[in-house]
């Protein structure tokens, strides 16, 4: 009898740690998917230095907008995000991921973007605004310095 106690107890453990687990990765799912539905909506959003709302943004300005509207809150600056305790730092990238670039390795990030997947980034950039721009672009590859999963 004890036996089967521990093997239901055992099991029960089991089960609600993998849908514990599911649910999480079906919440983060969902909220880099709005994430990024946020930014995409304000895509041609002029540049504004320091700018956090759709009059315009600079590029941890539309990062830190797009998630709180998603439910989750970030630091300020690009710099900050990185090195928050939030999130963790991946090597391969999924949607939803933030990127982080810095004029060189040795540097402080300076810029922010949301990795939308396919190869592409959305940002806001000092020349276009908010836009989307592939990761391979000949300016912001070499500038690249990681990535966060928050």
């Amino acid at each position: 009898m004890l036996k089967k106690i521990i093997a239901v107890f055992a099991m029960t453990l089991i089960l609600s740690t993998v849908f514990t687990t599911m649910g999480d990765k079906a919440a983060a799912a969902t909220y880099h998917k709005k994430a990024i539905a946020v930014a995409k909506s304000k895509l041609g959003v002029p540049y504004r230095w320091g700018g956090m709302s759709t009059r315009g943004f600079d590029c941890s300005g539309l990062v830190k907008y797009s998630f709180a509207k998603a439910g989750k809150a970030l630091p300020r600056t690009a710099a900050d995000m990185y090195y928050s305790k939030k999130g963790k730092r991946v090597k391969s990238l999924k949607t939803g991921d933030l990127m982080f670039f810095a004029p060189n390795k040795a540097s402080r990030p300076t810029h922010v973007a949301i990795y939308i997947g396919s190869g592409k980034m959305i940002q806001s950039s000092s020349s276009k605004g908010v836009s989307i721009a592939y990761t391979s672009n000949s300016y912001w590859k070499p500038r690249f310095i990681g990535a966060k999963r928050i």
